[in-house]
């Protein structure tokens, strides 16, 4: 760090003709320093990277945990395991409280970026007094495993979970990061009774959308016989050191230049936090050759999941329509991996329309930050005190949701709101639709061609590799060539060639403990320094032309390439042709039938139910015309619900019951509201007046003073007299039965008096167990 040194190029007003040597002797005695601590931090650097590859189960979580289940023990066994994390004594998990099991990428580095910080993924559940399970993964792959293999065992860990906490008002909520994002959406299509709430943070699911350069290097190199010869030379294994290359070229300002510069031009305050980040990103995976091929062809290359096109092996469609649990898609514009248009195009493949995501009985919300970067969506502190805290604390909030399409937003709270919520940030959630969504995806045709174009040329090349080459590259490929190859590999060996093993680690460390005792930082305003400063920024300015330039150029030439006729006529596209390559997987007979069947139900019931659904339906009524809402009408509904009616609702009933009525209230319009005094003909008066002053308190949040909604006030006075309409005639016979009579008379009215109706169950079992 920098400190006023003295030199400068005047003394007293008057010009010092040796200051410019001065401040250049302070400039060099600093740089020399700082580059021997920075030599020294990469030496710490090199012993931990030794270190963490001599460990059994390297991962980089901030918390202690304690294994529960073993992927290595199941029928088909993998690699991953479950563990608990264990909470503080001084904030120890509440049993009834919704277990989180949060899932890190295996996508070339090792497990715990979720819980890296203490602000971070596990840290924010934690907070909120969830308990908490991690699963991660060893880093070598159990022979033979597949994609698959891993759905099951995430399956597995679910209902394991699940049997641990039976006293939880529903099943695990579940955070996936990156590549176990898409990962734990086709568990959740293949088994959605097992989930809860899903929170897919900077996850990929639609890879031909956007305009992310990496999607074009499939198409350049020919397709997926690369990730074929990589994994034979590997001798069955694909090494996650290319993954990280591939990261690295995206950006090779904050590569080459940039990481490494801010290390050391901050040498004094940047150490931990560059070793700690070191420690994740040198920790190397290995996917079986199998499962990285899959990933590729289907996912990569293929975009097949997005579409319903892939089958399980015994035959069951990956459907992420069947997905039951709301699905909260978090992602950034600042991510160069996954971008809005990747993480979100899902949602436009598989659905044509908002009455399409109803009629599937789908929740999807959808949440973007500005600028932070793909890692930052689970690493930064800012982040993880912020958005995963408030997704944690507010996820009863969004597991109410009915089905359709929300975008969620964390805004700073003002004073009035933080007494109600205890928080300085506040989460709304507004109604979305298709149509924005697709103004974020932008889906383009014409690019679907091109891509589908690439795809069929990777199968040809794919089939021509395996058939040609492919049984050489595997007999001349041995495991110690494999080896070899890994350790030689230009990622690794940046950690390899410098530690303590070097013969002049011994004198950097001594030298660097010296200098840490006689630090001399130099002037802030010393001329050298910002020469040094300069010089940084314009070698950031050329790398990251050259890099906007190359991506452009790899964008004319992958459009080029494959928007040639020949190309488009391999892949089965006559020239000039027009129709959609990718159409909306069509709705089965099946669902058509049951879809039609439930909306005569829901009409059949406009005239069923009890307080419950009355509340309901006139709050809807009244917040429909509010195109937003945030967590304060939570808080405020679960305060009434314990005030008014304590333990009367579980939160299974609460959110079948929100889901029917909204059901209803789309089906039947003015007949549901017209419906609300025969629903509470059997409600006391006092019960149906403290009902219609909940929701008369719900519609006050967000009105200004002097400034009152037309639309909801007119709703608002509609559903005011229907429900004192309803309390009117409840209350005339008990006027009657109050008239003065001798008091067993009086008591005998009352024992006639009918009982009232039972109100009508919700559709969702009641009780706690095998609740979302």
């Amino acid at each position: 760090m920098s400190k006023p040194s003295g030199v400068g190029p005047s003394t007293n007003g008057s010009v010092d003709p040796f200051a410019w040597w001065r401040a250049a002797g302070a400039y060099a005695v600093d740089a020399a320093q700082r580059a021997v601590l920075y030599a020294d931090i990469e030496r710490q650097v090199g012993d931990q990277y030794r270190t963490q590859r001599e460990a059994r189960t390297p991962n980089v979580l901030h918390f202690p945990a304690e294994l529960v289940m073993s992927g290595l023990d199941l029928p088909r066994p993998v690699n991953y395991g479950l563990v608990r994390i264990q909470a503080s004594e001084d904030r120890p998990a509440d049993p009834a409280k919704r277990p989180f099991v949060v899932i890190d990428p295996r996508a070339g580095h090792g497990p715990g970026i979720g819980g890296f910080k203490p602000h971070s993924e596990i840290g924010a559940a934690l907070e909120a007094g969830h308990p908490c399970y991690f699963v991660g993964f060893l880093p070598d792959p159990v022979p033979g495993q597949t994609v698959e293999d891993v759905m099951r065992a995430e399956a597995a860990f679910m209902r394991r979970v699940a049997e641990l906490h039976p006293e939880s008002e529903g099943k695990p909520a579940v955070i996936g990061n990156c590549q176990a994002g898409w990962q734990i959406l086709m568990t959740a299509a293949v088994w959605p009774e097992l989930f809860g709430p899903i929170i897919v943070a900077g996850a990929p699911l639609s890879y031909w959308a956007g305009d992310n350069p990496m999607r074009y290097s499939g198409g350049l190199l020919g397709g997926s016989w690369m990730t074929a010869l990589a994994s034979d030379l590997g001798n069955g294994r694909f090494d996650g050191a290319h993954l990280v290359q591939n990261f690295e070229q995206l950006d090779p300002a904050n590569t080459l230049w940039s990481k490494q510069y801010k290390v050391y031009a901050n040498v004094d305050t940047e150490a931990e936090r560059y070793i700690d980040f070191e420690k994740y990103w040198g920790g190397y995976v290995f996917l079986n050759d199998v499962e990285m091929q899959y990933i590729v062809d289907n996912l990569f290359i293929g975009n097949r999941l997005s579409t319903a096109q892939l089958l399980t092996s015994d035959g069951v469609r990956i459907d992420l329509r069947n997905i039951r649990s709301p699905i909260l898609v978090f992602c950034s514009y600042g991510d160069n991996i996954t971008p809005p248009a990747q993480a979100l195009g899902w949602i436009t493949d598989l659905y044509a329309s908002d009455d399409d995501v109803r009629a599937h009985d789908q929740t999807i919300i959808f949440s973007t930050h500005d600028s932070i970067g793909h890692l930052g969506i689970f690493v930064s502190g800012a982040v993880g005190s912020k958005q995963h805290r408030k997704f944690a604390s507010a996820i009863e909030q969004i597991n109410l949701l009915p089905a359709g399409i929300y975008r969620a937003s964390v805004d700073d709270a003002t004073k009035q709101e933080q007494k109600l919520l205890h928080d300085p940030y506040l989460l709304s959630i507004r109604a979305s639709g298709i149509d924005e969504v697709r103004d974020i995806v932008k889906p383009d045709p014409e690019s679907d061609r091109r891509f589908d174009a690439a795809a069929r040329v990777s199968d040809i090349n794919l089939a021509l590799y395996r058939s040609i080459w492919q049984p050489w590259v595997r007999a001349l490929s041995t495991s110690q060539s494999a080896h070899w190859l890994q350790t030689l590999h230009p990622m690794r060996l940046q950690f390899e060639a410098w530690s303590s093993q070097h013969p002049l680690a011994c004198l950097i460390r001594s030298s660097a403990q010296y200098i840490r005792e006689h630090r001399q930082p130099v002037d802030e305003a010393n001329p050298w320094l910002h020469m040094q400063q300069r010089c940084s920024a314009a070698l950031d300015r050329a790398l990251d032309d050259f890099r906007d330039r190359r991506d452009h150029i790899y964008a004319l030439w992958f459009d080029m390439l494959y928007g040639l006729p020949l190309m488009q006529a391999l892949a089965g596209h006559a020239y000039g042709e027009s129709a959609a390559v990718r159409q909306h997987p069509g709705s089965t007979p099946e669902h058509l039938a049951l879809m039609a069947a439930r909306l005569r139900q829901i009409e059949s019931s406009v005239d069923q139910g009890g307080v419950l659904e009355a509340t309901l339906r006139g709050l809807l009524s009244v917040l429909s015309q509010r195109r937003a809402v945030d967590e304060r009408y939570y808080h405020l509904a679960a305060q009434l619900l314990e005030q008014q009616a304590p333990g009367r609702w579980s939160l299974a009933e609460l959110r079948a019951a929100i889901r029917e009525q909204t059901l209803v209230m789309r089906q039947c319009g003015s007949a549901a509201i017209e419906a609300i005094p025969g629903l509470l003909k059997s409600t006391p008066a006092d019960t149906i007046r403290k009902a219609g002053e909940a929701i008369t308190q719900m519609a006050a949040i967000d009105k200004e003073p002097g400034a009152e909604d037309e639309a909801v006030r007119h709703a608002l006075q509609q559903v005011q007299a229907l429900f004192e309409q309803a309390a009117l005639e409840q209350q005339a016979p008990m006027d009657e039965a109050q008239v003065p009579q001798l008091a067993p008379a009086r008591a005998s009215a009352t024992a006639t008096r009918p009982k009232p109706a039972a109100r009508r169950q919700p559709t969702a079992a009641r009780g706690k167990k095998g609740v979302r």
